[in-house]
């Protein structure tokens, strides 16, 4: 019964943080604040499993927050960094902090919070933890060499340890790191490990940081019922593919916000060149990209400035589980990392299905179908997110088909009301576009593709660094600038931007363009009706035409020489 669960209020909790859980609109607690927030406050150690976007976040921060409050209060020690958020990916440790500053609005002073994750120089970021920050956010290898260079000290103050997205930090390569950051904490100290998996790679991280957790499974099934998510599949190949995409976005079959994951980031350019050529503007969201830009594209995402984002999980998907590596392996890896630096210019803390807030998502289109069940898991679950409703749109290609009997004998093993429905989707129906997606496809070369890479990064380098001081004076000039612009490295030919009216379906005419219909079913009723004539009716009034032509130009007189 709703009647029967816990109230923010009923938690105990410092006045000033119910006033900015109120701010935020938080009316109820989701399922797992209510159960960890109270257990962690009375210092318990916890270990919780829920679905993504279920408010794992707020779950860790809320009592975070409190305790540090409550010890300022109580006893009036040196300032010194109290907590210890480790998160695997950048863009994730930037939401930590946002969130952390939301729930901190009415006591800023006294509860103050970094963020460490970011590329920006250690020499920049040292000042800000000389100054002792209650709340330090960062991924593994960033705290390790603060600690390694002495700007970080955590064995004679830590209280609390979080570790967020804990089945994702072996797999982005953090192991060797986090075993030697453990041996820099106190003995003692609060931890709390927060992930949608329990995992081979959760319990031995659960063996290293926990001393007698409570465990918290709040989520039967790893992704919400039929009732909140529904989930469709259509099965075509890799030209269908583009013909497909053309006609949900051009025909507004797929509205409100989307998230379109490809497999690789040559993919990425060579949708949102191909969507360019109809007029449909993408943001690409590229781990190649700088953090800040990244962060921005995300953050004006989620305020409505753009309707689709084109992304890829390629670092979940790239970088193998720590404990399923072979000591080989990271001998090469190691030997690699000697020889030089990242060839690929991508960053290695980059993930999009993991982690990060998109707010609002309606839609996920996975246009190349994931090669995991956890993989298609971590990118569904960026749509229905809370109480919100969300739809699923797998391409699921012939070779593609055995992972899709994976995915979905996984979640029907959860629960049945999880199941894959294929789309009532009539190809035939689409043939007619096929020719304008073959017009537009010649003109999306690999040479385009590679220069509009090139242009963009060249782009967002020149936003990100050389206007960053620009940006900080004159924040609304930031807030302007977007990044779901035109590349145009193909020639981009203007008749593709509209369709027209003969080779939209039958069945779509009325959804394609309502308003439009409206008006021409009133007009047909008008005119029925006698109110409005017709330009031929009011030239002719009923006349036969073919008899009123006549003759009105004068005679032409013959030349005389």
């Amino acid at each position: 019964m709703a009647d029967d669960r816990l109230c923010f209020h009923e938690m105990g909790l410092d006045d000033r943080l119910l006033k900015a859980i109120a701010d935020l609109g938080w009316a109820q607690p989701t399922l797992i604040q209510e159960k960890a927030v109270p257990l962690a406050l009375e210092g318990k150690d916890l270990l919780a499993r829920a679905r993504t976007g279920s408010g794992k976040t707020a779950a860790y921060a809320i009592p975070v927050i409190q305790q540090i409050l409550t010890s300022k209060q109580t006893v009036q020690g040196e300032q010194a960094v109290r907590a210890l958020i480790l998160v695997p990916t950048k863009e994730l440790g930037h939401q930590v902090q946002t969130m952390i500053r939301q729930l901190t609005a009415y006591c800023a002073k006294d509860v103050r919070v970094a963020d460490i994750s970011g590329k920006t120089e250690l020499s920049a970021q040292k000042p800000i933890l000389m100054e002792k920050p209650d709340i330090v956010v960062g991924t593994p290898s960033r705290v390790q060499v603060h600690i390694s260079a002495q700007n970080l000290v955590l064995h004679s103050s830590l209280e609390m340890l979080v570790i967020d997205e804990a089945d994702l930090l072996f797999s982005f390569g953090f192991e060797a790191d986090l075993k030697n950051l453990i041996c820099h904490l106190p003995k003692i100290y609060q931890a709390f490990l927060m992930s949608a998996t329990l995992s081979d790679d959760v319990q031995a991280l659960k063996e290293l940081v926990l001393h007698n957790p409570v465990t918290l499974k709040l989520e039967g099934s790893n992704l919400p019922g039929s009732a909140q998510l529904q989930q469709y599949t259509v099965k075509c190949e890799e030209d269908e593919k583009f013909l497909v995409i053309y006609a949900l976005l051009k025909l507004g079959l797929v509205r409100g916000k989307t998230l379109i994951f490809v497999g690789t980031l040559d993919r990425c350019y060579k949708l949102k060149l191909f969507l360019e050529q109809f007029g449909i503007p993408a943001c690409v969201l590229n781990s190649e990209l700088p953090v800040h830009s990244r962060c921005h594209i995300i953050s004006q995402f989620n305020q409505g400035f753009y309707d689709y984002i084109i992304a890829t999980d390629e670092q979940v998907l790239s970088i193998p589980s720590a404990s399923s590596q072979s000591a080989e392996d990271k001998g090469k890896k190691k030997k690699k990392k000697k020889n030089g630096k990242n060839k690929t210019g991508k960053d290695k803390e980059y993930g999009v299905s993991r982690g990060v807030d998109f707010q609002n998502v309606a839609n996920v289109i996975n246009f190349d179908f994931p090669t995991s069940v956890e993989s298609y898991i971590h990118r569904v679950g960026r749509t229905a997110r809370a109480d919100n409703r969300g739809t699923a749109l797998s391409f699921v290609a012939h070779s593609e088909l055995s992972v899709l009997e994976e995915v979905e004998a996984s979640l029907t093993g959860d629960n049945a009301d999880c199941a894959l429905k294929p789309y009532a989707f009539k190809m035939e129906e689409i043939q007619g576009f096929k020719y304008r997606c073959q017009d537009a496809m010649r003109a999306v070369t690999r040479q385009a593709v590679k220069e509009a890479r090139i242009k963009e990064i060249k782009q967002e380098l020149l936003n990100s660094q050389k206007l960053k001081m620009y940006f900080e004076d004159n924040p609304r000039d930031l807030q302007l600038l977007r990044h779901d612009k035109a590349l145009h490295p193909a020639a981009v030919k203007p008749h593709l931007r509209n369709v027209p009216e003969y080779l939209i379906p039958s069945t779509l005419q009325n959804r394609v363009n309502p308003l439009l219909r409206r008006k021409n079913k009133k007009k047909l009723k008008l005119i029925a009706k006698g109110v409005i004539k017709t330009p031929f009716k009011r030239k002719f009034r009923g006349k036969d035409p073919l008899k009123s032509f006549r003759f009105t130009g004068k005679k032409s007189k013959p030349k005389t020489e």
